[in-house]
């Protein structure tokens, strides 16, 4: 089988832009039946030089600092959206309309109604929409999935979900957009908690009602002096307020009865990327800790008190496993997450059906934050509206 050329883009080109970049090159290494090929038409970026750097180093046709450029551009067939939050409702809505298949990054938009409306504008399109929920890609993630729905742990009872990372934890972190109300909306809610609704819900299915508390440990941040990518420091820079927060803790009831917990927090000293879960049931329980991705704690059988938990490999047989590896004990990485994902949403462009996580999943998602937010506010239990 010959595959089809599709014209891709890039819109925003920071640490995320180049992540999705390096899966498109790397997706038919892994996945070489896939009916598509994807071909680097465009990339915008508004930070001047960033795009033509990016063109020079992956081959973009293109190099613009207007993304309304790629919307008209014939040849982009389907689109990867990494820039800042509060430019994803206008981008990921214009995309769509202008017929271009959508792969966007968490938490799509500021608000719920962000997120609604470029579900709306992909549904209304007919294009296919995908949405960066990568933690959900890992094989050992898959597997406890497989695992639950197939009883092996009995009647799951409850959960928790852990986000921890240190990555805005230093005092010189720079005042950038994911601090501010009006270009990053919520602050460790969007970032590491959508993740955490996200896997949870993955697991565990639908979440009813819940209560949250949230906090800003760190008030006050140093103004950048100039562009920045990723998780910069600003020392010396004039002192602004963050305007939203380093940290929430929720409680969650879940549509099968089942209880939870989710802890998210971006300022952790001492933690690093420390997400992860713990699922337990009537007969068992599982554990999966994303340092350490490719492997999965698995506590099943009848003994109930006193059981052991066993550390199983993932391998050929779990999840996507075996696009990558050819035996347990053959570590995978973050990277090759995104190239799952840059193959399910190329999938769903070649086949004219989901795969994988979908516009869908980050309202949903949205929802469930929208409720912990109000739910902080007002010190109440609040109830997850319905997709």
């Amino acid at each position: 089988m010959v595959a089809r050329p599709l014209g891709v883009a890039v819109v925003g080109f920071g640490w995320m832009g180049r992540v999705h970049t390096r899966a498109y090159a790397r997706v038919l290494h892994h996945y070489p039946r896939l009916a598509v090929r994807p071909e680097l038409v465009a990339v915008a970026e508004e930070v001047p030089g960033r795009a033509e750097e990016a063109a020079e180093q992956f081959g973009f046709a293109v190099a613009t600092r207007d993304w309304r450029e790629v919307a008209a551009d014939p040849r982009v067939e389907a689109v990867s959206v990494t820039a800042p939050n509060f430019l994803h409702r206008e981008i990921g809505a214009a995309m769509a309309a202008a017929g271009k298949h959508l792969w966007i990054e968490k938490p799509v938009g500021l608000t719920l109604a962000d997120a609604r409306a470029v579900a709306d504008a992909v549904a209304g399109a007919g294009v296919q929409g995908s949405v960066g929920f990568n933690y959900r890609n890992a094989p050992a993630v898959e597997r406890a999935r497989d695992l639950i729905a197939a009883g092996e742990i009995g009647t799951v009872t409850h959960a928790r979900v852990r986000l921890f990372s240190d990555y805005a934890a230093h005092p010189e972190s720079a005042l950038t957009w994911r601090y501010e109300r009006a270009r990053g909306g919520s602050g460790v809610l969007g970032d590491l908690a959508s993740h955490g609704v996200d896997l949870a819900r993955y697991l565990l299915g639908d979440l009813t009602e819940l209560t949250a508390d949230t906090a800003v440990f760190l008030p006050g941040r140093p103004r950048p002096r100039g562009a920045t990518a990723g998780h910069t420091r600003a020392a010396g820079g004039a002192p602004g307020p963050v305007e939203n927060e380093d940290y929430v803790s929720c409680l969650l009831r879940f549509a099968s009865g089942a209880r939870g917990v989710l802890e998210a927090c971006r300022v952790s000293v001492g933690e690093q990327n420390a997400y992860g879960f713990e699922v337990h049931g009537t007969r068992g329980a599982l554990f999966w800790d994303f340092r350490r991705m490719n492997e999965l704690g698995v506590s099943r059988g009848t003994a109930y008190q006193d059981q052991p938990v066993s550390r199983v490999y993932v391998g050929p047989g779990d999840g996507e496993f075996g696009a990558f590896q050819p035996g347990a004990g053959n570590a995978m990485g973050y990277d090759d997450l995104k190239v799952i994902e840059a193959y399910r949403f190329l999938r769903s462009v070649a086949e004219g059906r989901p795969y994988g996580a979908t516009l869908a999943d980050a309202v949903r998602s949205a929802a469930a934050l929208e409720a912990m937010a109000a739910s902080a506010h007002s010190g109440a239990w609040v109830s997850v509206e319905p997709s």
